[in-house]
Formats: structure tokens, sequence, C-alpha cells
């Protein structure tokens, strides 16, 4: 990612690279085991990078998505296209909610993410993040999430529905990589002070509880 150059040598000593390793998704492996659906065999078998770049196709993928999400999705989540200027809606640019699981730090919130679709999706992944100054190890100040099933060049895959990756960042949230800091506030903390750490989380869930 762009965004690893914030920290001048000397205020980073003892952090590690900052050159994105793989999360450990153990835990969320079953998420990528079920079937792939028809609408992913579809855009894995049918599509390749040059025929991604035309608009019509572009625009079938993005209804395709945006039809399997409703659907099928997660309860306590939510993604929508936002609207442009003239009222239509911009199937390139969405907003979504990722609940905090419960019995966690995260439980009774949600946080808003901005997912934004490349001409190329789905051979290139979409740019999905949390708001600029998001506290959590794995996110840069600018609020780009640190997730190899983001990176292109790790674990990207087409057939990476929006639900799959909206769940597995509900589980980075909980379950933070160390080896992969993106901001060193949460890293550090997370690492050294938890009871630090978990206190700005229980602020920042505060911050975005949910309305009863």
């Amino acid at each position: 990612m762009d965004e690893r150059n914030h920290y001048h040598h000397s205020d980073i000593q003892n952090f590690p690279s900052l050159v994105p390793q793989k999360p450990n998704l153990t835990s969320t492996s079953h998420i990528f085991n079920h079937q792939i659906c028809l609408k992913e065999i579809y855009v894995q078998k049918e599509f390749n990078r040059k025929e991604f770049q035309s608009p019509s196709k572009s625009t079938l993928i993005h209804n395709l998505s945006r039809k399997q999400w409703r659907k099928d999705h997660p309860f306590g989540f939510f993604a929508k296209p936002t609207k442009a200027a003239d009222g239509s809606l911009d199937l390139h640019n969405w907003t979504a909610g990722i609940p905090g699981k419960p019995k966690t730090l995260w439980e009774n919130a949600t946080f808003p993410i901005t997912i934004a679709f490349p001409e190329e999706y789905p051979a290139k992944p979409p740019k999905i993040k949390f708001p600029a100054g998001f506290y959590h190890p794995n996110v840069y100040p600018s609020g780009t999430i640190c997730l190899s099933i983001l990176n292109e060049e790790q674990d990207w895959r087409p057939a990476i529905s929006i639900k799959q990756l909206l769940l597995g960042i509900q589980e980075l949230l909980n379950n933070p990589n160390p080896d992969s800091p993106a901001q060193e506030p949460a890293w550090r903390a997370f690492s050294k002070k938890k009871d630090e750490y978990e206190k700005r989380v229980k602020m920042q869930s505060k911050q975005y509880a949910n309305k009863e």
C-alpha cells in the first residue's frame, strides 16, 4: 500500500517493517470454503482483465454484486451504492456498515466504511476504508485497511464476494494481526499496553454505538 511512510525512522524504533504481511485468517477460513455462488463462477470463468475495462460489463458486474448482496448478507451489516448528483446510483462507490461481534470490545456498535470499486473490478479488489483516524493496528491513518484479501498481490481473487470481504474485516476488528502494522499508536498499545488499547477501542465503539 502507499501509506506506509507516515513515520520517521526515529519515531518507530522497534516498530516492525510496514510491508504488509498476510494476516492470520485461519479463524475466518470457513468464510471462503463454502460453495462459490453462480455469480462468482460466471465472473471467474467468463471475464478477463481486458473485458473488465468495458463500461457495459463493469455495470453488469456491479449490478450482479448488488443483487447478490441484497439476496444474501449477514445480519447487522448494510451495504449500498451512493447516489450521484443527478440522483442515479453510483455503482462504483458504496457506503457500508460492519457490526462489532458480540462479547468483544467492538460490540453494540456499527462501524462505517466506504467501498470504491475500480473499473477493473473484479480483476482488481475494491478499496475499503474506515473513517480517517480509525483506531486499529491494521488500519492506516487515512482509514485504508491492511488485509491480504484486499491486496491484489496477495490473497485477492475475483470470486471473493462483498459478503466475504465484510465478514473478513469484521473478524479483523477483534483479531488484529500484529505482524502487519499500519499505524504505530494502536499497534504499540495492542502489543505492549493492553489496558490502554482496550480503553481506546471501547471509546471508539461508543462513538459508533448502535441507536436503540
